[in-house]
């Protein structure tokens, strides 16, 4: 098992959790698309403060198993997972100038819908809270090697307890714990998203391989954690001042 300066795993993510709890008390949400690591931060949040809300975001274009996989965790729990949509008038103002799979078109596209289906919704969402815990892990992707386990730089706080984990630990803690799992998990999949944006990956890939594969010029960030590269900054800037211009005063 990882073991975090004398801690293992487990106990350093019980810490990083009993410590943000302590910190920011009540305001301080779950935010999971219930892949393995998030099943494992709403198990250990449940345990020491089950009041603790739990959000997902649903895009709109999510696969089923995906609301299967939150119907077993409601049953599981005993909790209302909160589902946070995109505005309608944005998503529809959207669809109509760039079509349904935009995202399709280039990346400027795909992080406009990103944006509009994701990081405006929980951004709205997350208004006021102090904080947010995710199943980010270091090992995912290059991109995520550095991320830190309290990150005060956001806004709300991101704290990922499970940031220094193995996937041995992942997997470990599922077994032991008896967790479900997402269905697609059983189809390959080891990165899961929405339904046109994700597939299972190939021998050899990486975790994240599975997500916009068509891409080979950018980071494979959804917007939610990361920044972009400058230049797909700028121009989809430009798509979303023409969205919501479309969509009207909020």
């Amino acid at each position: 098992m990882t073991e975090v300066g004398a801690l293992t795993a487990v106990e350093s993510a019980r810490d990083t959790i009993n410590a943000a709890i302590a910190e920011f008390r009540g305001s301080l949400a779950v935010v999971t698309s219930f892949q393995r690591e998030g099943v494992i931060i709403l198990d250990l949040v449940m345990k020491a403060a089950p009041r603790t809300p739990v959000i997902t975001l649903d895009t709109g274009r999510l696969p089923h198993e995906t609301f299967e996989i939150i119907g077993v965790l409601e049953a599981r729990y005993g909790i209302a997972v909160e589902r946070i949509e995109p505005d309608p008038a944005e998503a529809s103002a959207m669809v109509g100038a760039h079509g349904l799979d935009l995202f399709r078109d280039g990346v400027p596209q795909r992080m406009l819908c990103c944006n509009v289906r994701k990081v405006r919704p929980l951004a709205r969402r997350l208004a006021g809270t102090a904080a947010y815990l995710t199943g980010i892990r270091r090992g995912q992707n290059t991109e995520r090697a550095d991320v830190e386990i309290f990150d005060r730089t956001a806004t709300p706080v991101r704290v990922s307890p499970l940031a220094a984990w193995a996937p041995e630990d992942v997997a470990r803690y599922t077994l032991n714990h008896n967790l479900p799992e997402h269905p697609l998990y059983a189809k390959g999949y080891t990165s899961i998203g929405c339904e046109p944006c994700t597939r299972a990956i190939e021998a050899g890939e990486d975790e994240r391989a599975g997500r916009w594969w068509w891409e080979t010029d950018a980071a494979k960030e959804c917007g939610l954690h990361f920044s972009p590269d400058g230049r797909a900054e700028r121009t989809v800037d430009v798509l979303m001042r023409d969205v919501l211009q479309k969509a009207g005063p909020a």
